[in-house]
Protein backbone atom coordinates (compact mmCIF):
# COMPACT_ATOMS: atom_id res chain seq x y z
CA UNK A 1 0.00 0.00 0.00
CA UNK A 2 1.22 3.53 -1.05
CA UNK A 3 0.80 6.66 0.40
CA UNK A 4 1.38 10.32 -0.04
CA UNK A 5 0.55 12.80 2.60
CA UNK A 6 1.01 16.51 2.02
CA UNK A 7 2.32 19.23 4.57
CA UNK A 8 2.75 22.84 4.51
CA UNK A 9 0.03 24.90 3.26
CA UNK A 10 -1.73 27.46 5.45
CA UNK A 11 -2.50 30.61 5.10
CA UNK A 12 0.21 33.69 4.37
CA UNK A 13 -0.02 37.44 3.47
CA UNK A 14 0.73 38.26 -0.18
CA UNK A 15 4.44 38.09 -0.88
CA UNK A 16 5.37 35.74 2.01
CA UNK A 17 6.72 32.01 1.28
CA UNK A 18 5.77 28.34 2.42
CA UNK A 19 7.35 24.98 1.55
CA UNK A 20 5.36 22.37 1.43
CA UNK A 21 6.40 18.65 1.81
CA UNK A 22 5.09 15.13 0.15
CA UNK A 23 6.25 11.84 1.90
CA UNK A 24 5.89 8.54 0.26
CA UNK A 25 5.36 5.87 2.05
CA UNK A 26 4.53 2.47 1.66
CA UNK A 27 4.07 -0.87 2.80
CA UNK A 28 7.43 -2.86 2.36
CA UNK A 29 10.57 -1.37 0.69
CA UNK A 30 10.46 1.58 -1.63
CA UNK A 31 13.25 0.97 -4.12
CA UNK A 32 12.71 3.80 -6.42
CA UNK A 33 10.52 6.97 -7.24
CA UNK A 34 9.96 8.20 -10.25
CA UNK A 35 9.21 11.71 -11.83
CA UNK A 36 7.72 13.73 -8.88
CA UNK A 37 4.84 16.65 -9.72
CA UNK A 38 3.01 19.39 -7.75
CA UNK A 39 -0.06 20.21 -8.90
CA UNK A 40 -2.64 22.63 -8.10
CA UNK A 41 -6.36 23.34 -8.20
CA UNK A 42 -8.46 26.48 -7.49
CA UNK A 43 -11.82 26.54 -6.79
CA UNK A 44 -13.94 25.96 -10.15
CA UNK A 45 -11.25 25.83 -11.85
CA UNK A 46 -9.45 22.56 -13.26
CA UNK A 47 -6.14 20.74 -11.89
CA UNK A 48 -2.76 22.47 -13.40
CA UNK A 49 0.59 21.37 -13.48
CA UNK A 50 2.23 23.77 -11.31
CA UNK A 51 6.18 21.71 -11.00
CA UNK A 52 8.37 18.20 -11.98
CA UNK A 53 11.21 16.73 -10.98
CA UNK A 54 12.42 13.53 -12.62
CA UNK A 55 14.46 10.83 -10.80
CA UNK A 56 17.41 12.50 -11.90
CA UNK A 57 16.68 15.92 -10.90
CA UNK A 58 15.93 17.48 -13.92
CA UNK A 59 13.18 20.33 -12.84
CA UNK A 60 10.55 22.32 -15.06
CA UNK A 61 7.45 24.59 -13.95
CA UNK A 62 4.10 26.52 -15.19
CA UNK A 63 5.03 29.94 -16.62
CA UNK A 64 3.25 31.41 -13.88
CA UNK A 65 5.46 30.14 -11.29
CA UNK A 66 9.16 30.29 -12.90
CA UNK A 67 11.43 32.43 -10.79
CA UNK A 68 8.77 31.90 -7.44
CA UNK A 69 8.73 28.36 -6.79
CA UNK A 70 11.28 25.83 -6.29
CA UNK A 71 10.68 21.85 -6.21
CA UNK A 72 13.28 19.58 -4.96
CA UNK A 73 13.03 15.68 -3.62
CA UNK A 74 15.46 14.10 -0.95
CA UNK A 75 15.19 10.50 -1.55
CA UNK A 76 16.15 9.45 1.03
CA UNK A 77 13.71 10.92 2.71
CA UNK A 78 11.52 9.67 -0.05
CA UNK A 79 10.32 13.26 -0.21
CA UNK A 80 9.50 16.05 -2.53
CA UNK A 81 9.49 19.76 -1.67
CA UNK A 82 8.08 22.78 -3.40
CA UNK A 83 9.39 25.91 -1.66
CA UNK A 84 7.15 28.85 -2.97
CA UNK A 85 8.23 32.52 -2.83
CA UNK A 86 7.23 35.87 -3.49
CA UNK A 87 3.73 34.33 -2.84
CA UNK A 88 0.36 36.04 -4.68
CA UNK A 89 -3.11 35.75 -4.62
CA UNK A 90 -3.99 34.27 -7.39
CA UNK A 91 -1.69 31.24 -6.03
CA UNK A 92 -4.33 30.12 -3.86
CA UNK A 93 -5.55 26.69 -4.21
CA UNK A 94 -5.27 22.92 -3.02
CA UNK A 95 -2.01 21.94 -3.70
CA UNK A 96 -1.45 18.30 -4.92
CA UNK A 97 1.73 15.93 -4.69
CA UNK A 98 1.98 13.28 -7.59
CA UNK A 99 3.60 10.22 -8.62
CA UNK A 100 3.37 8.52 -11.30
CA UNK A 101 5.70 4.99 -10.87
CA UNK A 102 6.91 3.72 -7.14
CA UNK A 103 8.71 0.41 -7.30
CA UNK A 104 7.97 -1.67 -3.83
CA UNK A 105 9.05 -4.89 -2.46
CA UNK A 106 7.80 -6.38 0.62
CA UNK A 107 8.55 -10.16 1.38
CA UNK A 108 4.42 -11.65 0.48
CA UNK A 109 4.24 -9.27 -2.99
CA UNK A 110 7.72 -9.36 -4.46
CA UNK A 111 8.74 -6.17 -6.69
CA UNK A 112 5.72 -4.24 -7.57
CA UNK A 113 5.21 -0.96 -9.62
CA UNK A 114 2.31 1.09 -8.33
CA UNK A 115 1.20 3.45 -11.08
CA UNK A 116 0.12 6.93 -10.40
CA UNK A 117 -0.51 7.80 -6.88
CA UNK A 118 -1.88 11.28 -5.45
CA UNK A 119 -1.59 12.68 -1.96
CA UNK A 120 -5.00 14.27 -0.49
CA UNK A 121 -4.22 18.03 -0.77
CA UNK A 122 -3.02 20.32 1.16
CA UNK A 123 -4.70 24.05 1.14
CA UNK A 124 -2.00 27.19 0.38
CA UNK A 125 -4.23 30.42 1.01
CA UNK A 126 -2.87 33.75 -0.08
CA UNK A 127 -4.28 37.18 1.23
CA UNK A 128 -3.74 40.33 -0.08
Amino acid sequence: QVQLVETGGGLVQAGGSLRLSCAVSATGSILNIDTMRWYRQALGKKRDLVATITSGGATNYADSVKGRFAISRDDAKKTAYLQMNSLKPEDTAVYYCNVDRILTFDQTMGAKENVDYWGQGTQVTVAS
